[in-house]
């Protein structure tokens, strides 16, 4: 997969220095005939500014001729391994991984990336300064009314609950944790993460967790909670708990060995697309299946996590469900 993205990127840079080296030999030559002086200056500065020009008129013109239309694609710049910028100051990450390879199935399109904060990278799609953008984002109805949302998931955010490594054997899942005491930490209402575990309740009403809407905390403060018995289970994204707690070099690392993860379910993730942009989420989903039959996704879920997300999505889980 990565030699045929270089040797694609190869044949664009090709077409593009070509038509720009034409442009160059042209403007160079007419430049020849100017008399000397402060004329000569004048000249060769409006010459330098047709080369310029022409340059970005070359690429435009290659790209016309190729029926290549360019796609430009945003996302966040610190959500390891989802999207991130890496140490060589390039768009990583396994969403990134993915949409670059739909578009190489994709000729008639040219995918550039763009690293940007989450709130720039909202606003950019809705005004049209970008195509898709990318995030790790889950799909909400209010959402839904504002972008385009393809057919097929790119991802998973797989979420569960943190608890007492000392509780380990009596807390298996989100069932037994209720029984056990259903002490949550307080979640904000605005949260998804509040939803789920209200959904969580309405099929469990006989046993339900002890959900709590609370204020913005800092993590280190809901790890400390639990470890005093404050609460007895924080809710949590496995990627942060294994960035921060388990990781040798995570903030919280101290905790490692007094903290125990526990999944739950993936929440499906999705790449928003412009609302007028139907047309790039159908090809999306064409890719997304060749993608998916040729093994492609699961490898790159292993390379990036080293399990499957999509192992982790509710089954026969479609848009709109709840979760």
């Amino acid at each position: 997969m990565k030699k045929q993205i270089r040797v694609r990127e190869t044949v664009r840079k090709t077409i593009a220095v070509s038509a720009i080296a034409a442009f160059g030999i042209s403007a160079a030559a007419c430049g020849n005939v100017d008399s000397a002086g402060g004329a000569a200056i004048s000249t060769q500065a409006k010459n330098n500014e047709a080369v310029a020009a022409g340059q970005n008129a070359a690429l435009d013109n290659a790209q016309t001729e190729a029926g290549v239309t360019k796609v430009t694609v945003a996302h966040t710049q610190a959500y390891k391994p989802y999207d991130f910028i890496n140490e060589n100051g390039e768009s990583d990450g396994y969403e990134v991984a993915v949409l670059k390879a739909v578009d190489e199935l994709l000729p008639q399109y040219r995918f550039t990336y763009v690293g940007t904060t989450d709130d720039d990278l909202l606003i950019g799609i809705e005004s049209g300064k970008y195509d898709i953008g990318t995030k790790g984002v889950w799909w909400t109805k209010e959402r839904a009314e504002k972008f385009v949302f393809p057919k097929h998931y790119i991802g998973t955010s797989i979420i569960g609950i943190v608890i007492r490594s000392e509780d380990a054997d009596q807390i298996k899942d989100l069932e037994s944790f209720a029984a056990f005491s259903g002490n949550l930490v307080p979640i904000g209402a605005q949260n998804a993460q509040y939803t789920i575990v209200d959904n969580y309740n309405k099929k469990h009403p006989d046993q339900p967790i002890n959900l709590i809407a609370g204020d913005q905390f800092e993590a280190a403060d809901a790890y400390q909670w639990v470890l005093e018995g404050r609460y007895d289970a924080y809710i949590n994204i496995r990627t942060s708990f294994e960035a921060n707690v388990t990781a040798k070099d995570g903030e919280y690392h101290d905790f490692a060995n007094q903290l125990t993860y526990i999944d739950y379910e993936g929440i499906p993730t999705w790449p928003l697309f412009a609302s007028e942009n139907q047309a790039l989420a159908d090809a999306y989903d064409e890719a997304w299946e060749k993608l998916e039959a040729d093994g492609t996704l699961e490898q790159l879920q292993q390379e990036y996590f080293g399990y499957s997300l999509f192992d982790y999505a509710p089954e026969g889980y479609q848009i709109g469900d709840d979760l």
